[in-house]
């Protein structure tokens, strides 16, 4: 690469203002004061080079892409040296200049001689002649590069000596070749030559040998740090934007500008700082090259044809693969056989950076003119490339938008939208289309976008609802008192019922605690009985009362047809009215619908909502062990992307869940962790509530489960969380002789239900009653319990069969009792409930079970060989030595469900009751 050297005439003792000498650098902070984020291990590690290089010498490359943060760890090397009284030359290479012979050299070592100090006569003359007759002779460079060694050891040997230099693979040849000759040579000499540099493909041959010291992208939690610290006051919505445009790179994060959707044409962002770092001979490029790079950055997704199709038509001339090559050359692209791929997201915006309007506009109907007629991506771009009002275009990206809804593309439409109320010429189209836009970002939770495009709506036509709906979300983010649906019109035709269900769709969490307007709120939405099976209508009477329409929002559920025409939005509006209607069997499975269509359009940002609403219909069914893994991917995939709302309700229902598998007292979240997780999931509070009070109940502390339960279910509103507590409640009453005190509790509740009860919440009843039971209809009511459908309940089952085997024991029927337990314990184990298997012991023993290796339910003379199979030996072999289902599903390439089967029979075989104990079953019997 061509290079130019930044020279400083400035000799030691003569720094201008802001300058440091390339001999003496300033004195600075010390090095954990450099306040660079995410970067301590890389700091420790220079620390350790600058000890190492002052005892017998050493050298470093620090290696990483552009932007990564080399040049400031350089800096804070320079200023740890300067401190510890170690001398400093400098160097550093300039990307994108003209090529100057020795200018690395040139600056380092006439810097070096005019400063007083010793140097060698022979090395010194040598250094002379070279330096002044210019570029030497192929045969004089070895001479050079001993003549440079010569005097880095004679000054190092009355002082440790630090060589810096910056960008090393921007130097000339020249320049590299001797330093690199220099740095192989540092032993034995109190020298250190730090050289930083941007990784290739194959290593630079000058480099081999040298130890170097990578710079990876900073972590996501690491990212938004940097973000806040020195980027404070950006919304959530910009910061997500600049995590995954920048991707952990430094530079980026500080460098690129905030998204603005008001900017045409549309084009990735950057900075000049940015652009020189990212795409600094970008300028040079040849123009094909050039039109190319322009239309792969506006369109990203399109392969290679179809890119040099729009490029040939930017530049009116034809464009071939020999058009490439030059960005190729330049790391700035990469060709996979299809696509073009930029060196990093920010390279994008990097070689776009300074490109005229007109051009951009070019590049833009280039590629409406090349994409599918009619398409979403062909009409976008036509958008941008469009000047001044455009009614009919505005029309069809108004009519297209629903296509990007369909395709996983909500910001897409959103953006639609927008274009198109600045295209029409009509004030109430233009209304229309401002207020959908605002309506869609708000689901998004882009607030920014949702106030712009309200205010803009309220000065336009958007009727007596319409206006009501901007002016609602026109406060988005701003605390407001609740709207009072008693007050709103009645929708009069097909627009104001789109803006009366999308009032209702926002409105309804702000009243759902106010019984006066939520009763308001449902007599509204009775009024349009021809949209009773829309998503946000049923979304919105589940928000206002899940409890007593949870029958009626149920069947609304189960009147949608057709789910895969249905748009993954109104999958995810269906899901969350199941789950708060109380069917999280249902629920889970529209969110899975939804969770393979995100993953289909390969729109991971999207994934955290439905992966944690997964979660929360795993816990609803106490299936803790999926509960779990949900969460922990939400968590993963939600930092991934910066939605540290989604991550922080992910890890504290995570703590929870583990508290129920285990027993004892949950954590309780900080207040900002509270803040944050309330903003993701509106019922947090309610959920850790009801699943610290089960967790107590699953730790045996009764007293205090029964107490917190006994709490929530009284309370006048009782929400479908705590209903989902119902058969935990009944066993901390049953524990402590409250039987009675329950049923007083649950035989009103149950009345109020009546009709709209929903099915899951029956079954809930139905096994509570059963546990209750202690009298002449307690076989009649354990009858009802086990003819419920408990599929997909696995937790009510083992419950219910607790329950059984107890009463069974009370009754003197051990042989029975002591099948039921097992299969009970054989439940539970699967479900991960750990702290059931002290209970499930107890009750084994009391019921006459007893081994020699002290393992309740396990025959005395029948060894594992003769229970199980050679298979199912395998399958226990493995879940004793701790193997997930999954995991063990992979060696035998066996699905996870089909080794839950195995571990289902095995269990009660053995007579185990939790994983744990299998390898103790396993060990005393020699099962190989």
């Amino acid at each position: 690469m061509n290079a130019q050297t930044r020279v400083s005439s400035l000799t030691a003792g003569q720094e201008g203002p802001g300058t440091s000498s390339p001999v003496t650098p300033p004195p600075a902070a010390p090095p954990e004061d450099t306040g660079l984020v995410g970067r301590d291990g890389e700091l420790r590690a220079l620390g350790d080079f600058l000890r190492e290089a002052t005892t017998h010498g050493a050298a470093r490359v620090l290696s990483g892409h552009a932007g990564s943060g080399k040049s400031a760890l350089l800096e804070a090397t320079v200023r740890a040296a300067t401190a510890a009284g170690t001398r400093v030359l400098r160097c550093a290479g300039i990307r994108g200049g003209g090529q100057a012979d020795l200018s690395g050299l040139r600056q380092m070592v006439r810097l070096l001689l005019s400063a007083p100090g010793p140097t060698p006569a022979e090395g010194l003359n040598a250094l002379d002649l070279l330096l002044v007759d210019g570029t030497p002779a192929p045969g004089q460079r070895s001479r050079l590069s001993f003549a440079v060694l010569e005097v880095l050891e004679s000054v190092s040997a009355g002082q440790p000596l630090l060589v810096a230099v910056d960008d090393w693979d921007a130097l000339d040849e020249c320049s590299r070749d001797v330093l690199s000759f220099v740095a192989r040579r540092t032993g034995g000499h109190a020298l250190a030559l730090l050289m930083t540099s941007r990784p290739k493909r194959t290593r630079l041959a000058p480099l081999a040998g040298v130890p170097e010291l990578p710079l990876g992208p900073l972590s996501s939690a690491q990212s938004a740090q940097l973000l806040a610290t020195r980027r404070p006051g950006l919304d959530a919505q910009a910061v997500r934007e600049l995590l995954a445009t920048a991707v952990g790179n430094p530079l980026a994060l500080l460098e690129l500008p905030a998204r603005r959707e008001d900017a045409l044409p549309c084009v990735p962002a950057s900075s000049d700082r940015l652009a020189a770092a990212m795409a600094p001979g970008a300028a040079r490029l040849p123009a094909g090259t050039r039109d190319l790079l322009l239309v792969a950055a506006l369109h990203p997704t399109g392969d290679l044809p179809l890119l040099l199709s729009a490029a040939s038509r930017v530049g009116d001339t034809e464009r071939g693969f020999a058009d490439l090559e030059p960005a190729e050359r330049e790391g700035l692209v990469a060709f996979d056989g299809m696509r073009l791929n930029f060196a990093h997201p920010a390279t994008a915006g990097a070689v776009v950076h300074g490109v005229p309007t007109q051009r951009r506009r070019a590049a833009h109907a280039a590629l409406a003119a090349v994409l599918a007629e009619g398409s979403v991506r062909m009409l976008w771009h036509l958008s941008q490339a469009a000047e001044g009002p455009d009614p009919e275009l505005a029309g069809r990206l108004e009519a297209v938008h629903g296509h990007a809804l369909e395709q996983c593309e909500p910001l897409t439409a959103v953006r639609l939208l927008r274009r198109a109320a600045e295209l029409h010429r009509a004030p109430e189209e233009r209304g229309r289309c401002a207020l959908r836009a605002a309506q869609l970002a708000h689901v998004l939770g882009l607030e920014r976008m949702t106030r712009t495009m309200a205010h803009r709506a309220l000065h336009l036509p958007s009727g007596p609802l319409g206006t009501l709906c901007a002016e609602v979300l026109a406060r988005t983010g701003d605390e407001h008192p609740p709207a009072d649906p008693a007050s709103w019109p009645a929708p009069v035709g097909p627009a104001e019922q789109e803006n009366a269900l999308e009032l209702a769709r926002i409105t309804a969490p702000e009243v759902a605690g106010d019984d006066a307007r939520a009763r308001a709120l449902l007599a509204f939405l009775d009024g349009m009985p021809d949209r009773a099976d829309d998503p946000r209508l049923l979304l919105a009477v589940a928000t206002a009362d899940p409890v007593r329409r949870a029958a009626t929002v149920l069947a609304g559920v189960s009147a949608v047809r057709r789910l895969a025409d249905v748009p993954v939005g109104d999958l995810e509006r269906l899901g969350e009215a199941a789950l708060l209607a109380g069917d999280p069997l249902r629920a889970l499975d529209l969110y899975r619908q939804a969770e393979r269509r995100h993953r289909f359009h390969d729109v991971p940002d999207q994934l955290p909502r439905v992966l944690l609403r997964q979660g929360l219909a795993h816990l609803a069914m106490s299936a803790w062990g999926q509960a779990g893994h949900a969460f922990a991917r939400c968590a993963e995939i939600a930092e991934d992307h910066g939605q540290d709302d989604d991550t922080a309700a992910a890890r504290l229902l995570s703590e929870l869940v583990q508290r129920l598998r285990t027993g004892g007292t949950v954590r309780p979240g900080s207040a900002s962790e509270l803040a944050s997780a309330r903003r993701s999931v509106r019922s947090i509070d309610t959920i850790l509530a009801v699943g610290t009070a089960c967790a107590l109940a699953e730790g045996s502390d009764f007293e205090a489960a029964f107490a917190a339960l006994s709490s929530l279910l009284s309370a006048p509103r009782v929400s479908a969380a705590v209903l989902f507590a119902l058969v935990p409640f009944a066993e901390a009453a049953e524990a402590v002789n409250a039987a009675q005190e329950a049923l007083l509790l649950l035989d009103p509740l149950e009345e109020r239900l009546g009709g709209e009860c929903a099915p899951g919440i029956a079954v809930q009843f139905a096994v509570a009653r059963a546990v209750l039971a202690d009298g002449k209809d307690a076989d009649t009511l354990f009858e009802r319990a086990f003819a419920e459908d408990l599929s997909g309940r696995p937790c009510l089952g083992a419950t219910l069969r607790l329950a059984h085997g107890r009463r069974l024991r009370r009754r003197r029927q051990f042989a029975e009792s002591r099948t039921t337990l097992r299969q009970a314990g054989a439940d539970f184990a699967m479900m991960g409930a750990e702290a059931r298997a002290v209970r499930i012991t107890a009750e084994l023993r009391a019921s006459g079970e007893r081994t020699d290796s002290g393992t309740p339910g396990l025959p005395r003379r029948q060894t594992p060989q003769c229970l199980l199979s050679a298979q199912e030996l395998r399958i226990a072999e493995l879940a004793g030595r701790g193997l997930s289902n999954r995991e063990i599903g992979e060696l035998l390439d066996l699905s996870p469900r089909t080794i839950g089967a195995y571990l289902y029979r095995i269990f009660p075989r053995l007579g185990v009751t939790a994983r744990s104990q299998l390898a103790a079953v396993l060990k005393e019997h020699a099962v190989a």
